[in-house]
């Protein structure tokens, strides 16, 4: 249980507009729907064609198979003025884990999981693809509503952009959210600048000599080539980078060995590399190739060395970020609040989106101690307090009226 901010009993929905509070059993319909039939990413076809069923029977303009799996659904509004286009960005893929709860929406997959709340995500979107609908007569411009496949890995948002998802219309701006489960219920996080990390992993073979345990002047002993460099990394952090820039450094995984009287010829090891501050990109691989060459040719082991960019840090334009911050105030109405001091290490492939056009990403806080809905995300008992989902469609609803006004 994660929980560090007491939760607000009294919590509710009164500054939700009622149309939208009456979307809550369709929402947690939907939700549910979609948490017992998870895929991983790029697999998403089940979830695909039930959003696009939803998007057909309401008579929503939408395009499918984008990205493979991807969908975007296109609104324009009736009212007279400007042409601003706002898009919504909602991911839709689960994760490779065994879900453990005892509910009646339970995973119907085996070893698939919704474990950190993109089943949410994507109905809080289709619940705001079916409000705007009905409302198009209220606002000018056009949102475009994105469901983005394979958020947990390898990443869908780049090959959406690449295909086109940002043009015809143009985007002019971008905004997501993502149901938190470090923040309680009646929260919103959100803050200008770097709000996640960028994502990084490294993977990395030890080649030494291997020989007999009691005998090791004839051998070079790759586990202790690569106990040397696992202490040495941890130096960068420490030692190579500004005190005021977080970062972080973990190897997750170090293999060795076959039996107590061998020393191993090779070691494997395998670590990721976190940071906020755009302008450590490329510093991390330079350094931690350096260190481990360095360490292999003191030692006369040899190395190969395999570093991943994946995501880079998620950092909100000002000016989006004002807007949500704003929009919050008005829909949120709790003891706490307004969490500006929400960043984590955690990654996320919206980056990529706001590396091309402004945009604010948040957090919506979806725990609920009392009714231990806080497990962490990945948990296998991962779930969250459902008052959520019509807060995020009033949230978004909001953020485009204001954005578009």
């Amino acid at each position: 249980m994660v929980s560090t901010f007491p939760l607000a009993s009294t919590v509710n929905l009164k500054n939700v507009r009622l149309e939208i509070r009456a979307l809550q059993p369709q929402l947690v319909e939907w939700r549910r729907e979609i948490h017992q039939k998870p895929e991983l990413g790029f697999q998403e076809k089940i979830t695909a064609e039930f959003i696009a069923q939803k998007l057909q029977h309401w008579g929503i303009t939408h395009q499918m198979g984008i990205a493979q799996t991807g969908i975007v659904a296109i609104i324009k509004g009736e009212k007279s003025g400007h042409g601003k286009v706002l898009a919504i960005r909602a991911d839709m893929d689960a994760l490779p884990i065994q879900e453990l709860n005892e509910v009646p929406y339970c995973s119907q997959h085996d070893g698939v999981m919704h474990a950190c709340g993109h089943d949410g995500h994507t109905a809080i979107a289709l619940g705001t693809a079916y409000y705007l609908n009905q409302h198009r007569q209220d606002f000018s411009g056009t949102v475009k509503i994105i469901f983005q496949p394979a958020e947990e890995g390898p990443g869908g948002a780049k090959p959406m952009i690449a295909a086109g998802v940002l043009k015809n219309p143009d985007v002019d701006a971008i905004i997501g959210l993502h149901l938190w489960n470090n923040l309680p219920l009646g929260t919103v996080g959100v803050r200008p600048g770097a709000l996640m990390a960028a994502v990084e992993v490294f993977h990395c073979t030890i080649f030494g000599k291997g020989g007999h345990g009691a005998i090791p002047h004839q051998t070079v002993d790759s586990i202790v080539v690569a106990a040397q460099i696992v202490n040495a990394l941890q130096t960068i952090v420490s030692r190579n980078i500004n005190p005021i820039d977080a970062a972080v450094v973990t190897v997750g995984e170090l293999h060795a060995g076959t039996a107590v009287n061998v020393i191993a010829d090779t070691a494997r090891m395998s670590g990721t590399v976190r940071y906020f501050n755009p302008d450590l990109g490329g510093f991390f691989k330079e350094r931690i190739q350096q260190i481990i060459a360095g360490i292999c040719q003191s030692h006369g082991a040899n190395y190969d060395l395999d570093y991943i960019h994946y995501y880079p840090p998620v950092i909100n334009d000002a000016g989006i970020a004002e807007l949500v911050r704003s929009v919050a105030e008005d829909v949120i109405e709790t003891p706490i609040g307004i969490v500006p001091e929400c960043q984590t290490m955690g990654g996320e492939d919206m980056s990529f989106f706001l590396q091309e056009v402004p945009g604010c990403y948040f957090f919506l806080g979806a725990a609920n101690a009392e009714k231990k809905l806080d497990y962490p995300h990945h948990h296998p008992r991962f779930d969250f307090d459902e008052t959520a989902l019509p807060m995020g469609v009033e949230m978004f609803v909001r953020c485009l009226e204001k954005f578009l006004a």
